[in-house]
C-alpha cells in the first residue's frame, strides 16, 4: 500500500488540482467528500481541507468532526479549510470588507517548515469572501500579506497548519514549493508513486485478481482504453479480448485508422460497424443528455452481442479514470454531476460481469505516462481527448447522417491544419461543434443561408478546468477559409473564447 494523502473535499472548484499538485510530488492521494471520508489508516500521511464556495458562517455549511484528523497525522487547511478550523477552534471568521480575489504578495513570513525557502513578496492567489479576524492563543500567524492580516497559521504543538490562499493554482507562484514542503518536511512522504511503480504493481493485481479468466475490453482509439487495454495485455495476454464499434459518430476514417495502429500492439481486436443503428437510434432527438443515453445504449447493445461470441468472458475492463470518477459521484456540494459519463455504469448490469479498471487512480496526463513507460506510440498518446458519444454531441440537435458528413469534413479539417502547423501538441483538445441555425452569407453572386460551424481549442492539465486556446490569428483565417469553400452547407465559422468553468469543454 502506497502512503497516501486523504483530501477532504467541501466542494471547491480546485479541488481535483490539489490532487493533481500532490501526484506531480510522486504522493498518491485520494479526494473523498467532506461527509464520506474514511478512517484514518496508517498509509495515511496527512490530511489537506478543501476550499468551498460555502461561507463556514452559514447554518449549513459543510462541516466534519475535526478531532477525527487533529493531533493524529499532518493537516493543510486551504481556504476553507483554513476558516473552518479557525471558527471550530473558538476564532472568529467574518464577512471581508474587500472580497479578496485575486493576486496577493506576502508581506510577513515567520520561519516554518511550510514555508521553507519561500522568499518575503511571494505571489499568492486569493479567492474568498470571508476572512479570519481573531485566531485562539494556541494559533500563530505565519503569514500575511498588505490586506489580510492572517493569511496564514500554525497551531502550536500540532502539525496543523492553515493558509487563506489557494497554493494549488498556477498564480501562486511558490504554491508548489508549498505543497511539497507539507508532502516531504511536514508529512515525510516518500515520493515514491511513479510510472514505473503503478505499471509494476497494477500488473501484478491484474495477474493476481483475472488469473486465467477471459476479459471483455471496448476499445475507443483514446488514451485511455488503449493503455487500458496494454496494462491488460502484459497482464493476461491473449486473455485479453478487445471491441471497437464504429457508431458512425467517429472522425472521418478514424475506424480504419485506429485499428490499424492497433495491429502493430499486438491485441486481438474486433471491428464492428454499427452506424446504422446509431443514426435509426438518434432519429428525432435534440435533448443532449437523451442524445447520451440513446448512443449508450445502442453501444451496449452491439457490445453486449459481440462479447457474446466469445466464450466464458467473466470479466469487462473499461478505461475508466480518475475525473470519471469523480464527476459521476453526485454528493451534496462537492463533485456534483456534470454529465454521464459513458465509462461509467450501464454496461455491467446489462452483461452481468465482473468489473476491472486498471486506471480508475489516474488522472488524464498520468495516464500518458504510464503509456510512455509501456512504449506506446506518440500517436495514440498525443492523441486529443474524444467523447464517448463522439460528434453526436458536437452536432447541437438532432443528428443525421447528413449532419455528421458535414461535421467530419470540418473537423478533418480543423485538426489536419492543427497538426500540419505544429500547433496540435499545444492544444489539449480541439473540436468542431455544428450549430443548430442557418445565417445569411454571400457566395458568388448568390446568397446564401447556410450551417455555422464553431471551433474550439483548449488548453488543460487534466480536464478538470480549461482555458481557450489564443491560436494564431493567420491560423483561424486559414482553416475557417478552407471550411467554408470545401464544406458544402457551411457559410460561416467562429471561435469558442470560453474557459471552464464556468463553460465546460464540450458544448453538450
Amino acid at each position: 500500500m502506497h502512503q497516501t494523502i486523504l483530501i477532504i473535499d467541501f466542494g471547491s472548484q480546485y479541488t481535483q488540482l490539489i490532487a493533481r499538485r500532490v501526484r506531480e510530488q510522486n504522493v498518491y492521494c485520494e479526494i473523498h467528500p467532506f461527509h464520506r471520508f474514511p478512517e484514518l489508516t496508517p498509509d495515511i500521511k496527512g490530511v489537506i481541507l478543501s476550499g468551498s464556495p460555502s461561507s463556514v458562517r452559514d447554518a449549513n455549511a459543510p462541516k466534519i468532526d475535526l478531532a477525527k484528523i487533529r493531533s493524529k497525522v499532518p493537516v493543510l487547511g486551504v481556504c476553507y479549510g483554513a476558516q473552518l478550523i479557525a471558527q471550530q477552534s473558538g476564532g472568529e471568521v467574518i464577512a471581508s470588507n474587500n472580497r479578496e480575489y485575486g493576486r496577493a504578495h506576502l508581506k510577513t513570513i515567520v520561519a516554518n517548515e511550510l514555508f521553507r525557502d519561500i522568499p518575503v513578496d511571494s505571489t499568492v492567489w486569493m479567492s474568498h469572501a470571508d476572512t479570519i479576524s481573531k485566531i485562539p492563543g494556541d494559533f500563530e500567524i505565519v503569514a500575511g500579506t498588505a490586506d489580510v492580516k492572517i493569511a496564514a497559521y500554525k497551531i502550536k504543538n500540532e502539525p496543523t497548519y492553515c493558509i487563506q490562499f489557494h497554493p494549488e493554482v498556477t498564480h501562486s507562484t511558490d504554491g508548489k514549493k508549498l505543497i511539497r514542503n507539507f508532502l516531504v518536511d511536514i508529512c515525510h512522504c516518500d515520493c515514491d508513486w511513479t510510472p514505473a511503480s503503478f505499471i509494476e504493481e497494477t500488473i501484478q493485481q491484474l495477474k493476481s485478481k483475472l488469473n486465467d479468466d477471459q476479459v471483455v475490453l471496448g476499445l475507443s482509439g483514446g488514451v485511455d482504453s488503449s493503455v487500458a487495454a496494454m496494462l491488460l495485455h502484459q497482464a493476461i495476454g491473449k486473455n485479453l479480448h478487445c471491441i471497437f464499434v464504429d457508431n458512425g459518430l467517429l472522425r472521418k476514417d478514424e475506424f480504419h485508422t485506429v485499428l490499424e495502429s492497433y495491429q502493430h500492439m499486438g491485441l486481438q481486436v474486433t471491428g464492428v460497424d454499427a452506424g446504422k443503428l446509431f443514426y435509426d437510434a438518434l432519429k428525432g432527438i435534440s435533448d443532449p443528455e437523451k442524445k447520451r443515453k440513446a448512443i449508450g445504449k445502442v453501444f451496449i447493445d452491439v457490445f453486449d452481442t459481440e462479447a457474446h461470441r466469445i466464450r466464458d468472458v467473466k470479466w469487462l475492463a473499461q478505461g475508466t479514470i480518475y475525473p470519471d470518477v469523480i464527476e459521476s459521484v453526485s454528493v451534496k456540494g462537492p463533485s456534483a454531476t456534470i454529465k454521464s459519463h459513458h465509462n461509467v455504469g450501464g454496461l455491467p448490469e446489462k452483461m452481468h460481469l465482473k468489473i476491472v479498471e486498471p486506471l480508475n487512480t489516474l488522472f488524464k496526463d498520468e495516464v500518458r505516462n504510464v503509456g510512455r513507460q509501456l512504449n506506446m506510440a506518440p500517436e495514440i498518446l498525443n492523441r486529443h481527448p474524444f467523447p464517448g458519444p463522439g460528434l453526436g454531441i458536437r452536432i447541437l440537435g438532432e443528428v443525421t447522417p447528413d449532419k455528421v458528413q458535414k461535421l467530419q469534413e470540418a473537423d478533418f479539417i480543423f485538426i489536419h491544419g492543427l497538426k500540419e502547423s505544429g500547433l496540435y501538441k499545444e492544444v489539449w483538445q480541439a473540436a468542431a461543434i455544428l450549430l443548430p441555425v442557418h445565417t445569411v452569407g454571400v457566395m458568388g453572386d448568390e446568397r446564401t443561408y447556410e450551417n455555422v460551424v464553431a471551433l474550439r481549442a483548449v488548453t488543460s492539465v487534466d480536464g478538470m478546468t480549461a482555458d481557450w486556446c489564443q491560436l494564431p490569428y493567420e491560423f483561424l483565417a486559414k482553416v475557417s477559409g478552407e471550411i467554408i469553400n470545401k464544406v458544402k452547407g457551411v457559410n460561416r465559422v467562429v471561435y469558442d473564447i470560453s474557459s471552464k468553468p464556468p463553460a465546460t469543454i464540450e458544448w453538450e
